[in-house]
């Protein structure tokens, strides 16, 4: 019953008079809207199951009942069953206040007396086709988000206006088989938005491989993406199936893209381009049909720009960009978030506590949450764990702003300091993965297999 396509408006007009129906025709197309006439309750109703319109304007009295308004009343009624949001605009010449309070009773929207006033008329239509138009955009964006949230983790909260819009990409581009490139901070649900364009996909129920590039090694690079074969060099010892050949058909994750080593670039951008790869070590061509999904928190283009990733392999990966917003833009998300996360975590340590103190909704709003909503979920399983009594508390949270206190190293174990030392890290960088790496002294390769290690992103 209702419109998703943007103006002209389309408007259905019933009335039993010929003379009526002609002028409002003149009168609307003048406004540029599209206009279709009938000429009883029982074509309008026709009309209405068969095509879309953005407003209905009906003539409350038909040749049964000249006077009582009752056939009109009756099909707003039914109008109302077909699709509530669908705004009604009743006329009439037989005006009476209780005619149109019962009109918009059933569920009229505004209510025109006969002979009308042209400016009066298209100031109620045009007021009416708007709202109705509000409504249905909520209305579809409500079931959008109910779809995602059926479609996978009932925790993606996507109720603020920023990621209104992420939905709707999700939406367009999950059924269209397209590269997807997901950008955003870390700790933004980059994962999270790759899963449900999956799920949402034609390729949901195959195979969904999901690679941290950061964490492949450039000197297996080859053996992770494609496979190699027993013998073709000194540890391979097997066979080994490759990421390319277990996505075949479903869905192939490159989550952290940027970190892809610039010589194993060509590599890549070879088997998007043709499906075609050879494992390392055999001569046979195999072939690989996968839909693509990837996501980094680096600048790609600042990277193209200094001849760190290559501008082909760019465009192969980027058909279409989903940037997710980072949690300090999209505050509305922050209390039903938390909220949903207590309810996880609570039930999985014992049912306790039930819920926030006043003080610390306060507290999670006024953050600037620099690690997103990883940074969140931590902070609300740290305080599940540490609270006292029945409701977390502000000092629960611990956001506070003050450095860390200093940590002894005196009687760690090497990997003891070192989860520390990159816990700290990536603590004072906001997440920021290639700034802690480069403060530690380390690569990012290096130091996303530590955090994968460790388990310090997860």
């Amino acid at each position: 019953m209702s419109r998703s396509s943007p103006s002209p408006a389309r408007i259905l007009v019933v009335d039993d008079q010929r003379d009526v129906l002609e002028a409002l025709r003149l009168l609307l197309k003048g406004e540029g809207f599209l206009v279709d006439l009938v000429n009883s309750p029982a074509a309008a109703l026709e009309a209405l199951q068969h095509d879309d319109f953005d407003a209905v304007i009906a003539d409350l009295n038909y040749t049964r009942d000249t006077t009582s308004g009752e056939e009109g009343l009756e099909l707003v009624e039914c109008i109302q069953s077909l699709d509530s949001r669908l705004p009604v605009i009743v006329m009439t010449a037989w005006a009476t206040i209780g005619v149109a309070v019962e009109a918009m009773r059933r569920g009229a929207r505004d209510f025109i007396e006969k002979p009308w006033d042209n400016h009066r008329l298209l100031s109620v239509l045009n007021t009416q086709v708007e709202l109705g138009c509000a409504l249905r955009r909520s209305d579809r964006l409500a079931a959008e988000n109910d779809l995602l949230r059926q479609a996978g983790d009932e925790g993606f909260i996507a109720d603020s206006p920023a990621m209104q819009e992420v939905v709707r990409l999700i939406h367009r581009v999950a059924p269209a088989d397209v590269a997807v490139l997901i950008t955003g901070e870390p700790g933004t649900g980059k994962g999270v938005v790759a899963r449900k364009i999956e799920q949402l996909s034609k390729r949901h129920g195959k195979p969904f491989i999901s690679v941290n590039m950061g964490s492949v090694p450039e000197a297996v690079f080859e053996s992770e993406m494609f496979g190699h074969v027993k013998g073709a060099f000194t540890d391979a010892s097997q066979n080994r199936t490759g990421r390319f050949e277990l996505a075949d058909g479903g869905t192939l994750f490159l989550d952290e893209i940027g970190n892809v080593p610039a010589s194993q670039q060509a590599k890549l951008l070879r088997v998007l381009e043709t499906g075609e790869y050879e494992p390392v070590g055999s001569s046979r061509t195999q072939r690989a049909d996968v839909r693509l999904i990837s996501a980094t928190n680096a600048d790609l283009d600042e990277m193209v720009r200094a001849g760190e990733f290559r501008k082909d392999l760019f465009f192969r990966v980027n058909t279409v960009e989903i940037p997710l917003p980072p949690l300090r833009e999209r505050r509305e998300d922050i209390l039903p978030l938390a909220r949903h996360a207590l309810a996880q975590l609570a039930s999985r340590y014992g049912g306790s506590p039930e819920g926030f103190e006043r003080c610390a909704l306060e507290a999670m709003q006024a953050y600037a949450w620099p690690g997103n909503v990883r940074e969140l979920l931590h902070v609300i399983e740290r305080a599940v764990l540490l609270s006292k009594g029945p409701r977390i508390a502000a000092e629960d949270l611990r956001l506070d702003h003050a450095p860390a206190p200093a940590t002894s190293l005196e009687h760690m174990t090497l990997d003891d300091a070192e989860r520390v030392l990159i816990r700290n890290a990536l603590h004072r960088t906001g997440g920021n993965v290639n700034q802690a790496a480069e403060d530690l002294g380390v690569s990012r390769s290096a130091l996303y297999r530590r955090i994968e290690k460790y388990g310090l992103l997860k």
